[in-house]
């Protein structure tokens, strides 16, 4: 009797060894579960920003306020009639009134 107690312990080891640490087992199966939630992240962060990147090619499309405001902070554009004032931090101001001075 002692020794089908120890064959059946043997046995449960082994079969519990392959489901805890063989390929495929519930250590593998967290591995991946914890890889797809972090792709799943990814994926969700990569949609947020393609549809940023849609609604500013439908307003590029379709709005001239958008293509105006680019123009502007982008390629520093200004329309006739307006006037650009440029607000210098005090560092730079600094260093700009140097060099007209130096000149």
């Amino acid at each position: 009797m002692k020794w089908v107690t120890v064959v059946l312990a043997l046995a449960l080891v082994w079969l519990q060894q392959d489901l805890w640490l063989a390929k495929g087992g519930w250590r593998d199966m967290w591995r991946l579960e914890s890889q797809a939630e972090r792709r799943r992240e990814a994926n969700q962060a990569l949609v947020w920003r393609n549809q940023a990147l849609k609604a500013e090619v439908e307003n590029l499309r379709n709005g001239q306020d958008a293509i105006a405001e680019i123009a502007r902070t982008e390629l520093g554009y200004v329309g006739p009639g307006e006037v650009y004032y440029r607000i210098l931090p005090a560092s730079e101001a600094a260093a700009a009134e140097g060099e007209t001075a130096a000149e």
